[in-house]
């Protein structure tokens, strides 16, 4: 009996060593890409947004923002 524990302690031991060391190894394989990624393709700054109203009426414009202003109250 006690052989077939410690056999199965040993079993037990070796399996955690191993998810452990693929685990670390997932790791510094994840960092090492966000690396390259990083230096190879950096991000570029957001343009800024140009919104054209495309000659809507500005009072439609507000009537529309106080919609949204409104509903967003009232469905918090």
């Amino acid at each position: 009996m006690t052989e077939l524990m410690s056999s199965g302690l040993e079993l037990m031991f070796a399996g955690m060593t191993i998810v452990f060391l693929f685990l670390i190894m997932l790791v510094y394989a994840i960092n090492l890409m966000s690396f390259l990624v990083q230096r190879f393709f950096p991000d570029t700054p957001a343009t800024s947004l140009h919104v054209s109203t495309g000659g809507v009426d500005k009072q439609v414009i507000a009537a529309i923002t106080a919609a949204v202003h409104q509903y967003r109250n009232k469905h918090k």
